[in-house]
């Protein structure tokens, strides 16, 4: 049976240039430094003055069109995983296609909080191996100081903005791409990790803003406990389900939520720090960002090589989490194709 599999020929990233230091949060909530790092593993993040989430991923994709040497127009498709939208209506993935002028792409939204690039990318790949769509872009892109309570101090250290992206082809090999994907939701994690209002249950009120209810909202030890079990199982569930051991794995590609998370999936996986995707401390959590931030930054380093077994894994609000499974096949640009 021959294999039409999606790989990844492309990658690109964006992140605005105001930093917010833990300095700098010190001036504005009872925190500092040592409690954020010893915690989080975040000295820094970076915050996005003007402009929305649209803004961030069209920069992105902008990127990415330019490493790949094509043009907007070949787009098929665009996939935008993020929980700060533009607005509910029209979709983010509308907005960026018309600012980077993808005229021949359709494209939606997938709301999967920081499991959300995951579960675009499936979504995605799925349109690849139809055989019906040639060139996908996914994209997670977060602008998460536009939902962030600042006087809140165990969130606002958190969250950072930024927005990177994947462009998916065919194959030329069936032997690279996405090889697999395991993903997961559990709706009774909900009230742990959420944003009540600016639904449909909780629309906009008075009393819904003197609530502050417009924020994010998070259970921290119980969020914590969650993410620390489901993003490490899953993570050597994949392995066990490719027959892949510790020493296979190039790289974890972790959701940068929590170092200490990060920390127990690689130590679950049976793999050394070295071989785990790290910038936790320079862009904090930038929710659906992450995954494609850590593979455009290591590619664009010349670290991400071809032929290198890649697992991604992520955990987030719903609870949503999964990880995938990847045969690298996008050469870096310190090699030859």
């Amino acid at each position: 049976m021959n294999v039409r599999r999606a790989t990844i020929t492309a990658v690109g990233h964006y992140t605005p240039e105001k930093v917010l230091s833990n300095a700098d949060l010190e001036k504005m909530v009872d925190t500092n430094d040592e409690w954020i790092r010893t915690r989080t593993g975040i000295s820094e993040r970076r915050i996005l003055e003007k402009g929305a989430t649209s803004d961030l991923a069209a920069k992105a994709v902008e990127k990415l069109l330019e490493r790949r040497g094509i043009d907007a127009t070949e787009i098929d498709l665009i996939i935008v995983a993020t929980v700060t939208p533009d607005m509910f209506f029209p979709a983010t993935a509308c907005i960026v296609q018309d600012k980077i002028g993808a005229t021949k792409a359709w494209g939606f939204d997938i709301s999967a909080a920081c499991s959300g690039f995951l579960f675009a990318l499936s979504t995605g790949a799925r349109f690849i191996e139809a055989g019906t769509h040639a060139k996908v872009v996914v994209v997670g892109a977060d602008k998460m100081s536009a939902i962030v309570d600042y006087t809140d101090r165990n969130t606002c250290v958190l969250f950072g903005d930024a927005a990177a992206a994947v462009l998916l082809e065919p194959s030329d090999d069936p032997a690279f791409g996405l090889i697999d994907q395991k993903l997961y939701t559990d709706g009774s994690g909900g009230p742990y990790l959420h944003m009540k209002a600016g639904g449909s249950l909780h629309p906009p009120t008075h009393e819904t803003i003197d609530k502050r209810m417009h924020f994010i909202y998070q259970d921290g030890k119980s969020v914590f406990k969650a993410a620390v079990v489901g993003m490490a199982d899953v993570a050597v569930e994949i392995m066990e389900r490719n027959n892949l051991k510790s020493e296979d794995v190039a790289w974890l590609v972790p959701h940068q939520a929590n170092l200490r998370i990060i920390d127990a999936t690689a130590q679950r996986m049976g793999i050394d720090p070295s071989q785990v995707m790290i910038n936790i401390s320079r862009f904090g959590n930038t929710t659906a960002a992450t995954i494609p931030l850590c593979l455009s930054e290591w590619w664009e380093n010349g670290k991400l090589k071809k032929g290198q077994n890649v697992v991604l894994a992520a955990f987030g609000a719903g609870y949503t989490w999964g990880a995938t499974y990847i045969k690298w096949s996008l050469p870096n640009p310190m090699e030859k194709a």
